[in-house]
Parts: C-alpha cells; structure tokens; sequence
C-alpha cells in the first residue's frame, strides 16, 4: 500500500537580506495511514516549517511530497488551497476560532468552502459537536466556553471535511494540565477510529500520546521511533 505521505529530501530556505537561512536542510519521511506521529524538537530545529509544508500552507524549495497519491510540492497557492481543504484539518495553539460565530458555525466553515448547503452544513457540523462531547454548546460563541470547550470545538472542525490528516500544532499549549489530559484523550479517541495524526510539540509528555515520535535538530531529522511506552490496548499499530 502506498504511504499517505512521502516526503524525499525536503529543503526550505528563506532568504533574509543578503542572509540565507536553511529552517529545512534535507528532510526525508513517509507516514503511514492510520498512524500517530508526533514531531518533536527545539525552537528553530525546523519542526514547524516541515509542519507548514506537511500542511500545504507552504512549498518546499527542494524535494519532492507525494501527499495521498498527488505531488504538491510544486503547486500554487490556489491548487494547495484545495488539497488544504479536501485532505487536511488543522487543530491550532489558539483555537482559531471566529468570535462572533457560534460553535456550530465555526464548526461549519470548511463546508462552505467545499460548496456544501446549509441545511447539510448544519446537520454534519451538529454531529461532529456531540462526536466531541459539545451537543449542548452549538449556539455558544468562543468567549462562552472554556479554553478546552474551544480546543473542542476547533478539533470538531478539523474532522468536519472527513480528512486525510489532521494535523495538530502544540494543540494543548494555551491550557492548563487538566484540560490538556482531555484534549489528548480525545485525539487518541479520534486515531483509535482509524485517522492519522500529525501532533507538532516541543512537550515530552504530549509526545508521549503519539505511537511514533520523529525529533528534530538543525533543520534535519535527528531520531525516527517507535514510542516504547505506547499502550497499545484497544489500538491497532501499522505494520511497518
């Protein structure tokens, strides 16, 4: 079976002045679907311009990304748009969360990108709350829920367009421990039923969720393993 992802000798320089900064040196990696990958790493190690580029919100200067069968390294900005919309869901720091828009309209939003009615928007963005334990804040605005509420409500919308990957950028890093132990409890909830996740953080516990932890230094990979600590109970590793 093919790799959902495939990523050869990824590059990404940015030039700066007359400076040229290399955030990605050469990056190869392939992840299957149906896995739980956390990449880790310090500030300024490349994690979140591989993030970027994983995510189609940008485009490596070298390399190649085969992402679910389609090469997108080379696309344009409208093109990447697309495969955004239709293939990857992103659950953010801070929410992102529109906030005059209730949670079932927040939830809606990539449906209306993908030209979906009303009607339908409301009904699969209804059931995607209650999938995430929130049937009783539809009408609620962000500023009427609580940070792991929020945190919900956006890991309902990354769902909501059934994609290829959800893609989860230090997702617990606006709340407090508590909160943080639901929000990751969650995320495995949604792999135990088949999705692949992307988990980008720089905290060793969070990590510590994921079934495989790629690390990160330098703008090149570091370490690529399998977490040892991982209970697989209930849980159905790829074979690799």
């Amino acid at each position: 079976m093919e790799p959902l992802i495939s990523i050869k000798d990824i590059g990404r320089k940015y030039v700066i002045g007359t400076e040229v900064i290399h955030a990605l040196k050469s990056v190869s990696l392939t992840i299957k679907k149906g896995e739980f990958v956390a990449l880790m790493g310090p500030s300024g190690s490349g994690k979140s311009t591989l993030m970027n580029i994983l995510g189609c919100l940008d485009t490596p200067s070298k390399g190649e990304y085969i992402l679910n069968g389609t090469n997108v390294s080379q696309m344009s900005d409208n093109e990447l748009a697309e495969v955004r919309n239709k293939e990857i869901g992103f659950v953010f720091q801070t929410f992102n969360l529109l906030p005059r828009n209730t949670a079932l309209d927040n939830v809606g939003l990539p449906l209306i990108y993908a030209g979906v009615k009303k009607a339908k928007r409301q009904e699969l963005a209804t059931q995607a709350l209650k999938n995430v334990g929130l049937g009783n804040r539809i009408d609620h605005k962000p500023n009427e829920l609580s940070g792991g509420q929020r945190q919900r409500v956006a890991v309902a919308r990354a769902l909501i367009n059934n994609p290829s990957i959800i893609l989860a950028d230090e997702p617990t890093g606006n709340l407090d421990t508590k909160t943080s132990i639901e929000i990751m409890g969650l995320l495995e909830d949604i792999h135990a039923k088949g999705n692949t996740i992307i988990l980008v953080t720089h905290e060793e516990d969070i990590a510590l969720h994921a079934h495989r932890i790629v690390r990160m230094r330098d703008g090149l990979i570091e370490r690529d393993y399998q977490n040892p600590d991982i209970h697989t109970v209930g849980h159905k590793v790829p074979e690799s």
